[in-house]
């Protein structure tokens, strides 16, 4: 830290009855009253070297013994004032970067000017300021956050603009230098004169964003003009422009729970006076500013950090243009997402749902509308493959190879977030005023092909079914339609049989499948049904060469697993079967089932449930006695 003395006589203020005085054998004849504090002063020192106090004082119709000023809007307060009345008096004073700018300001108004007296105070500051305080990173720094106090004067000056070109100027010119780090520098206090030498010490170096910390010591304001500075250079990386606006945010926006609550950060320069309204209205403004400041380029800052500004410009109730910019770059990089991330609450009046579903959706729609299909090749002919590629054919197929890989990357980041957006159902459908268009909704958003099974999605349902006992037949038929059977693992189709939640249709078509792959995997292919032979030609399965069980799903997760223990045995399972299909009398023969069933006329033949329940028993029977037969 940088300092400077002027003066040499010793310090003679003193205070008498809430009155500053100066020890002198001449009385005092000049009465200043700055911001309801009285000083009795001297003419002479003062006057010689304030340009504003002659006018004033030869304005004044006081009697010329005791001469009262009025200074009410004094720049830095009483003690900028006081540092300029012990400079006129001679009395040494400290200058450092914690009162440069209040002295600089309060002497411009004193008018401590050249033409007064060659060599005044605001010579020296100036000197003092422009070949120290903007020379060191912390000192320009701490200089900068002083101007807080006396914006419009610091702005007059240029005192704000010459902080913030000195602090950008010294990120582009030093970007790995860590001994300039403020808050490095405050562990080893070098404390330096303007008129000695820095000592020299070897520092441990850390990494390149040694600035973002030091900088998020800065008000908004502030710092929003010295990221501008830092950006529109083009010298920084963007990905450490995005780690130093995660510090910012980090160090100033309030933490956020889950359930939408505001918990207050203690701040040293908060005002304890400040309403709630007062409060939310500087924390908004904070969050767009952030916002506005994201770089442009993809992966800048982590999708988690992303999604954390979207909760929060969702809470305090930002500009609808932030939320969109946040809600887009979510979705450019929405497999690194999390389903905590996605909880974002609802603070609408419009409805009472827990989560703002809507804001995913939105999400959702913004990351299918980046998908592209994988190009296809175009055909070679003969004679092409025999002849030498040129270079710029060798150029264009290398195109063709990064084309493919980009959108290998699209389709393997369409599985992560399908299995992101189950989770994520199963999180929201405990919610009793989820509605059921929005479910359905948030499952079809995304494309067949992105879940390689079912058992999530069947998760959520199922959830969603416990949560919701008010809906009705056609209902529950209408959410099932988006579950895939043949996705289902041994697990979840074991539930499913005896899931009294779900509809008949869904029943039957589980037990269905579940008879098909057990008959695959109970003997060999030539031991088929000719009904299962058809089945499995139908789906494209050559049965001469399927020798495995099957199960095209993959396993879930341990936590995902459902209690098999205690399940009915088959037979007990065909008699609940019995009983659920003479309920349901009224089935309707025109609600064609997903999954393959009702797709052709050869499958409808296969798979058609009877109008009766005991042909329909006797049917999934039969497979299985042939099979065992045979065996």
């Amino acid at each position: 830290m940088k300092f400077m003395k002027l003066g040499s006589r010793p310090d003679t203020f003193y205070t008498a009855e809430a009155v500053r005085s100066v020890s002198s054998e001449v009385s005092s004849d000049l009465i200043i009253q700055v911001k309801g504090s009285r000083y009795l002063l001297h003419k002479f020192p003062l006057l010689s070297k304030c340009l504003r106090l002659q006018r004033l004082c030869s304005e004044s119709l006081d009697s010329p013994q005791h001469q009262i000023v009025q200074l009410p809007d004094f720049p830095g307060g009483v003690e900028a004032f006081e540092l300029c009345a012990k400079f006129c008096y001679g009395i040494t004073i400290t200058l450092s970067p914690y009162n440069i700018v209040a002295a600089r300001c309060a002497a411009e108004y004193l008018q401590m000017t050249e033409d007064v007296e060659k060599g005044n105070l605001i010579y020296k500051l100036e000197v003092f300021f422009n070949s120290c305080i903007l020379h060191g990173w912390k000192d320009s720094i701490v200089a900068l956050q002083t101007t807080k106090g006396m914006p419009l004067w610091s702005e007059d000056l240029a005192i704000t603009s010459r902080c913030i070109e000195a602090v950008a100027s010294k990120v582009l010119k030093n970007p790995s230098k860590v001994s300039l780090s403020h808050s490095h520098s405050r562990r080893v206090r070098d404390d330096v004169s303007c008129n000695g030498t820095e000592s020299l010490r070897h520092h441990k170096p850390s990494s390149k964003g040694w600035w973002a910390e030091d900088l998020a010591e800065l008000s908004i304001d502030l710092y929003w003009r010295t990221m501008i500075a830092i950006k529109s250079s083009g010298k920084v990386p963007w990905d450490l422009i995005g780690d130093a606006l995660k510090i910012y945010a980090s160090r100033w926006l309030p933490n956020i729970t889950r359930n939408g609550h505001v918990k207050k950060q203690t701040s040293s320069d908060s005002d304890s006076s400040d309403s709630a309204t007062e409060i939310t209205s500087k924390h908004r403004l904070l969050l767009e500013s952030i916002v506005s400041l994201l770089p442009a380029e993809n992966g800048s800052v982590s999708c988690s950090f992303l999604l954390k500004l979207l909760k929060a410009s969702n809470i305090l109730n930002a500009s609808s243009s932030s939320k969109i910019e946040l809600a887009t770059r979510v979705g450019l990089q929405l497999e690194e997402a999390t389903v905590n991330d996605l909880l974002i609450p609802s603070l609408s009046y419009t409805n009472d749902t827990l989560y703002d579903v809507e804001l995913v959706m939105t999400i959702l729609e913004q990351f299918i509308s980046q998908g592209q299909s994988p190009p296809t090749s175009p055909p070679r002919s003969r004679l092409a493959f025999e002849r030498r590629r040129s270079r710029s054919a060798e150029n264009i197929n290398c195109e063709f190879q990064e084309s493919r890989r980009s959108s290998s990357a699209s389709h393997s980041a369409k599985l992560k977030v399908a299995k992101l957006v189950d989770r994520y159902l199963q999180e929201v459908s405990r919610d009793v005023n989820f509605p059921l268009s929005k479910f359905i909704a948030l499952a079809e958003i995304l494309p067949e092909f992105a879940r390689h099974d079912h058992d999530d999605l069947y998760r959520a349902i199922d959830i969603y079914l416990k949560a919701h006992p008010e809906l009705n037949k056609s209902e529950r038929k209408r959410l099932c339609r988006i579950l895939d059977c043949k996705k289902l693992s041994m697990e979840a189709c074991m539930h499913a049989a005896q899931n009294e939640l779900l509809p008949l249709r869904v029943v039957v078509q589980v037990l269905f499948f579940e008879q098909a792959r057990a008959a695959a995997a109970g003997g060999k292919v030539t031991d088929f049904p000719s009904n299962i032979k058809e089945l499995l030609t139908t789906h494209g399965i050559d049965p001469s060469k399927y020798t495995a069980p099957l199960s095209t799903t993959t396993s879930i997760h341990a936590e995902d697993n459902w209690s098999v223990s205690g399940f009915k045995s088959p037979k007990s399972r065909s008699s609940t079967l019995k009983m659920k299909l003479a309920e349901e009398d009224d089935l309707d023969e025109n609600d064609s089932l997903r999954n393959g069933i009702g797709r052709n006329s050869r499958f409808k033949s296969i798979c058609a449930i009877p109008t009766q329940p005991k042909k329909m028993l006797s049917k999934l029977w039969s497979t299985n006695r042939s099979v065992n037969e045979k065996n």
